[in-house]
């Protein structure tokens, strides 16, 4: 991962054409952080923009978190308000560990990808807005009508406007502007920020390492040329301090993160079938597996990728297939017969918008459930659930672990804030012990049976294809303890029993969760997933307001461990906080009898008989932190509404 070489293979001479201008006469604000989006039509490089300068932020020792801005429609019409695509990058001079509130400034390549984010919240009022100025002059009086009217708008809306001549500048380096535009960009991002512009180089040289010296050269002119605009023709710059780091760090998205996760972990196989947002992971593996000694095969369907895991998780080792939400629901009655069948399995659900097609490229949390109990019948798994892009990486190692020491599936809930955003975090150091003990071939001693539970646990020896004296039969019907199909109510008891005994056992390992705050008072709020950052941004704020509220974030989601119900009844009022649906009690038909809670809402009621409130939001985009503290601050002020 490490690209801070990656300009060694050019031309030396363009490591020394530094822009020439002159003192820096801009005034510079010395800021904590800033949340900037660069949005453009799609196919114009906005989102290679934006995670380019994240790494260059990263890399500069900055807290780095971004969110892609991605259209539902994978080729929206040009100059569409709906067709806007980009990144939003907050950079910050600590930990930043969420995408943050609205945008402080916003670089647009034209004006109605621009009021498509204006219409959807995400900029903050009063923003700087630097904005394409091509359209001013455009040869379709519409379309300059449209761009004039918007920009008045805008300026009468308070934002502070400055048109940008980007492709006249480009024109100036390049003969197709509209693929070199995101370069220039990056370069004005990198002036207005006062990055170090020999990292933006390497970064430059390293994105486009492999695709000719040519090529690199022209998007080098590029960002320079951005660079020194933005120097020379903007009164005004940020400077956000940095952060020395003691240790390497990676920056990578989730998705990629959990690739790497997965080949650590030692599975050999990942099967899967192309899926929004979960198909990244498995391009990634597919371009590096083979180096490690892995396969990723590509089902004809996620039915068909699941048993294909199964088998090769049949053979000895245990094997990864990754999905979404639909090919989760599609997948139920193959994870039914790993449970039965006792075969370690390991399933990664990158949670999208639902149901049915839903939301393919936003966010949601709304599989948490039938991670749990999507099956028929009484099929327990484990499930756990990813905070950040370094839970990506390490997760999918304590899955393998977990499915193979106890023979059952394993659920890994990401989303698709996770999948796409960039997060710097240390770089990991491989461990021994991470990998899988090799295929266990030695011989079965006479009379041991293939499921001979022990009747505390629930476990047993698991007997792989080619041990001497291991022959038996593999099946989905209900069977005793040699394998033998038996319809018997005793022996189907029993069954179950010993299956579940293995969520007890396994349950027994598992730590408390850390509380984020005080250890007692009015409020604990309780989420899971991808929202961690931003609830715990949003306590640390109302703490900070003198209130004694806190935190409390789960991994484990099925079983939870030992000691939350009394962390829950230390607190006046407990809450959650989550991305999946909950009825408001605000509307008319909405009471106490038939309102439905959130996901987690649900479990932690019944589980720990507490009175859990909820509150979600399913708008498709990551929960910011002022939403969340108005939320924290109105619960408050209610007091405990229903008991």
């Amino acid at each position: 991962m490490n690209d801070s070489t990656a300009t060694s293979e050019l031309d030396g001479s363009l490591a020394a054409q530094t822009p020439t201008s002159a003192v820096d006469q801009r005034r510079v604000d010395e800021i904590r952080d800033h949340v900037v989006e660069v949005i453009s039509d799609s196919g114009e490089g906005a989102q290679k923009c934006g995670q380019s300068f994240a790494s260059i932020a990263a890399k500069t020792g900055h807290g780095v978190w971004t969110v892609e801005i991605i259209p539902a429609e994978i080729e929206p019409p040009a100059r569409s308000i709906e067709g806007a695509s980009g990144n939003r990058i907050r950079v910050g001079s600590y930990y930043v560990n969420n995408g943050g509130d609205e945008a402080d400034v916003v670089i647009a390549f034209n004006e109605q990808v621009l009021l498509g984010r204006e219409r959807a919240g995400g900029l903050k009022p009063g923003c700087t807005i630097l904005l394409e100025n091509k359209w001013r002059h455009h040869q379709d009086p519409a379309i300059v009508t449209a761009y004039t009217s918007t920009c008045e708008q805008l300026m009468a809306d308070g934002y502070q406007v400055r048109e940008i001549p980007m492709e006249q500048v480009c024109l100036q380096h390049t003969n197709n502007p509209q693929r070199g535009k995101n370069m220039f960009v990056l370069g004005m991002l990198s002036g207005l920020y006062r990055q170090d512009l020999e990292v933006a180089r390497a970064q430059v040289a390293f994105t486009f390492r492999g695709k000719g010296e040519q090529l690199v050269k022209r998007n080098l002119r590029l960002l320079e040329a951005g660079y020194e605009w933005a120097t020379q023709n903007l009164e005004f710059a940020f400077e956000i301090p940095s952060v020395e780091r003691k240790e390497a760090q990676i920056v990578v998205n989730g998705n990629t993160a959990l690739a790497l996760g997965i080949m650590a972990s030692g599975m050999e196989i990942c099967a899967m079938y192309p899926i929004t947002p979960a198909t990244s992971a498995s391009h990634y593996l597919s371009d590096v597996f083979e180096n490690v000694g892995g396969m990723v095969h590509q089902a004809e369907d996620e039915i068909a990728a699941c048993a294909f895991a199964i088998g090769a998780s049949y053979a000895g080792k245990c094997a990864v297939t990754i999905t979404s939400g639909p090919g989760m629901a599609l997948k139920q009655e193959l994870i039914g017969l790993a449970t039965m069948a006792e075969i370690p399995l390991v399933i990664v659900d990158v949670q999208r918008g639902g149901p049915s097609t839903g939301l393919p490229t936003k966010v949601e949390q709304g599989d948490l459930l039938q991670a749990i109990f999507g099956s028929h019948g009484d099929a327990p798994r484990v499930v756990m659930a990813a905070a950040t892009i370094e839970d990506c990486f390490y997760l999918p190692i304590a899955a393998r672990k977990i499915a193979e020491a106890f023979n059952l599936p394993v659920v890994l809930l990401t989303d698709a804030n996770l999948a796409t955003a960039q997060q710097p975090f240390a770089r990991p150091q491989l461990r021994k012990e991470w990998f899988a003990a090799p295929v266990d071939q030695s011989a079965i001693p006479e009379g041991e049976r293939p499921y001979d539970w022990d009747d505390t646990t629930g476990l047993y020896r698991r007997f792989t294809p080619g041990q001497p004296g291991g022959m038996h039969t593999v099946t989905g019907l209900a069977h005793d303890r040699s394998s033998r199909v038996a319809y018997d109510p005793a022996t189907n008891e029993e069954g179950l029993k010993h299956r579940s005994l293995k969520l007890a056992a396994f349950q027994k390992t598992l730590t408390v969760p850390e509380v984020f705050g005080d250890p007692q008072g009015d409020l604990l709020v309780v989420g899971w997933g991808s929202t961690k950052g931003v609830i715990e941004e949003a306590v640390a704020r109302v703490r900070a307001e003198g209130q004694s509220i806190a935190s409390l974030h789960l991994t484990y989601l099925q079983p939870m461990a030992s000691g939350i119900g009394d962390i829950l009844k230390r607190y006046r009022q407990v809450m959650t906080v989550e991305m999946s649906w909950a009825d408001r009690l605000e509307d008319d038909l909405i009471t106490y009898e038939n309102r439905r809670y959130s996901n987690l809402a649900w479990l932690l009621r019944a589980r720990y008989l507490i009175d859990v409130d909820c509150w979600s939001e399913v708008r498709g985009q990551p929960l910011k932190p002022r939403m969340v503290t108005e939320v924290i601050r109105n619960k408050l002020a209610q007091g405990v509404s229903h008991v």
